[in-house]
């Protein structure tokens, strides 16, 4: 059977929209920017952006490519990492290198961390010690209140998730009976037995275990006691 199209998650979208609502309001709380990136890292190593701007998030990439730049400097020491003037900057040569081309003369990134959740958000201006007095000011609060909407989320989705699978086990509980009552014919064995071979099916062939079931049921056992039989015994 092939494999039905990858749907885009709910919380991917929902986190889309709180990651770019992040660096829209983030630039507005501060006058003297000129954009803002936001980053999060949720799940696994890959961490997404967005930025106001195409021309920033480049800005980003290449911190994350190469692990070194504000971003990879503030989730290290936990604290906002601020630059007055990339002009006299020596650190971070790529990154700075590529923000002067880009005009960005200082920035500064504050990090947020929850547990499973990293989140940062970078503001840019194109005057130098433009961005120094925004670390506590309005920026830090909405941050903090997205990476806790975030966590939020994440908990709903899973929630949600978890009862989803509820409803599919009930579901499919009733033709996974059926199905271990034809193996308990076939193979004259005892319920505990008839489960373990679809169990056994299931494993080994890599389908779920309703999928197995719903099989049996419609071959109602009819050209699988070999395999039934086969399946029974146990492995060496």
């Amino acid at each position: 059977m092939l494999p039905e199209p990858e749907r885009q998650k709910p919380e991917t979208t929902t986190t889309a929209r709180r990651l770019s609502r992040l660096a829209e309001q983030s630039m507005r709380c501060a006058p003297a920017c000129c954009g803002a990136v936001a980053t999060i890292s949720d799940s696994g190593p890959e961490r997404r952006i967005t930025a106001t701007h195409p021309d920033l998030a480049p800005l980003a990439a290449v911190q994350l490519a190469c692990g070194d730049g504000p971003i990879p400097s503030a989730l290290d020491v936990g604290e906002a990492v601020d630059t007055e003037d990339l002009l006299t900057e020596d650190r971070w040569p790529g990154y700075r290198a590529l923000a002067l081309d880009s005009g960005v003369r200082s920035a500064v990134t504050l990090p947020f961390r929850r547990p499973g959740i990293e989140v940062t958000v970078s503001l840019f201006s194109y005057r130098p010690g433009s961005l120094k007095d925004i670390v506590r000011g309005p920026v830090g609060i909405l941050a903090e209140e997205t990476t806790t909407g975030l966590v939020r989320d994440r908990r709903y989705h899973a929630a949600l998730a978890e009862v989803e699978q509820l409803e599919a086990a009930l579901r499919s509980r009733p033709v996974i009976d059926q199905a271990s009552g034809i193996v308990m014919h076939v193979l004259g064995c005892e319920a505990d037995a008839a489960f373990a071979v679809l169990r056994t099916i299931s494993q080994r062939t890599n389908r779920k275990l309703a999928e197995v079931a719903d099989a049996v049921v419609r071959a109602k056992g009819r050209g699988l006691e070999s395999e039934l039989s086969a399946m029974a015994r146990p492995a060496h």
